[in-house]
């Protein structure tokens, strides 16, 4: 494997490692509740994230996912993937997550990283990406995501940083302090 194939998997990896640890300790109501007005939900962007790792680590590169995902497929309705229904449990999104990494990893251990796919809903001129252009797709999609974590995730209870206990995060730092001093600038600018 190059330096540069397992830098862009260890990257990913990395992002994949954090985003269940956000759905950690919480009820099933505060996963699944929309958290803004267009119903941004932890067990959601998680689903999302493994439906989208499937897809692309898996049809992509002509291995598809084994499961049906029907969320995605004819018919669906818009964002049906950023949502678990009543019958998908917690447990079953985390599940569907982790089996979509073992599933991505099975595909860079067969794929170079400039072996092309197909990505048939992508513009024509850019519709058979490299393995390394997917990578990079997907760290990109998933750090967005994780983001929304870690926002849905302090509104619920507070929690902040990319985990529980996250060194980036002090937990002695007088945080209102900061909150009032941020607001101060917010209203001398907007004045």
């Amino acid at each position: 494997m190059t330096a540069a194939k397992t830098d862009l998997i260890a990257a990913l990896e990395t992002l994949n490692d954090a985003v269940p640890q956000k759905l950690e300790g919480l009820s099933e109501h505060d996963l699944r509740r929309p958290m803004t007005p267009t119903g941004t939900n932890l067990l959601g962007i998680v689903k999302h994230l493994a439906s989208v790792q499937a897809g692309y680590f898996g049809d992509v590169f002509g291995r598809p996912w084994p499961e049906p995902m029907p969320w995605l497929g004819l018919g669906a309705g818009i964002n049906d993937d950023m949502f678990a229904t009543e019958d998908q449990t917690s447990d079953w999104v985390r599940d569907f997550y982790r089996r979509s990494w073992i599933h991505a990893s099975e595909t860079f251990a067969v794929t170079n990283l400039d072996d092309t796919g197909l990505v048939p809903w992508w513009p024509e001129e850019r519709r058979n990406p490299t393995l390394g252009t997917v990578l990079v797709h997907m760290t990109v999609e998933t750090a967005r995501h994780a983001g929304h974590l870690d926002i849905v995730r302090e509104m619920i209870d507070g929690q902040a940083g990319r985990f529980a206990g996250d060194q980036s995060m002090p937990e002695d730092f007088d945080w209102a302090a900061y909150v009032a001093k941020v607001n101060v600038a917010a209203g001398v600018a907007g004045h």
